[in-house]
């Protein structure tokens, strides 16, 4: 791993911190544990793009969908009984990750290459969502919370000290 001292004499450099769509995750409440590591990297990406920013240092957080990867596949393990409790809750999501292995849309050489051409560019985004799903899903999520801003901006402005 690069020093910071390292990373801070490069004329231009930029860091890319990965989750998976947590946002979206959390919308439908499955796989709590999951969404709140990734969740916590939104937060961790978004103050350090401000903080490393006067330095030439960019952070890039990167929302993918669903790709073609083994993360459904072998590489994910399940506990072999299900708890009835959850069935409606995250028992979806273990149904889900039993069928989707195989079928995912995201071609992961496209994301590599996206991801590269975000690295180089002189401007990166603070935010890339990769892959239709993931735009689509990350939408739904950011105008279902502005609806839920308006119902509740009357009473959200009355808080301040008149």
């Amino acid at each position: 791993m690069a020093s910071a001292q390292h990373i801070r004499s490069r004329p231009r450099c930029s860091t890319g911190l990965g989750r998976a769509l947590a946002r979206a995750v959390l919308a439908h409440g499955h796989n709590a544990g999951y969404s709140a590591t990734k969740a916590a990297l939104e937060g961790l990406s978004g103050s350090l793009r401000k903080e490393l920013q006067p330095l030439g240092i960019s952070v890039t957080l990167i929302e993918p969908g669903a790709f073609r990867t083994d993360f459904a596949g072998r590489s994910l393990t399940q506990s072999a009984t299900p708890i009835a409790d959850y069935a409606e809750t995250a028992g979806k999501r273990r149904k889900e990750n039993d069928t989707i292995h195989g079928t995912q849309p995201g071609d992961p050489h496209k994301a590599a290459e996206a991801i590269v051409a975000i690295a180089e560019s002189p401007n990166p985004p603070s935010l890339a969502v990769l892959g239709k799903d993931a735009v689509e899903a990350f939408a739904a999520v950011a105008e279902a919370e502005r609806t839920e801003l308006e119902q509740w901006r009357d009473l959200s402005l009355s808080t301040d000290i008149a």
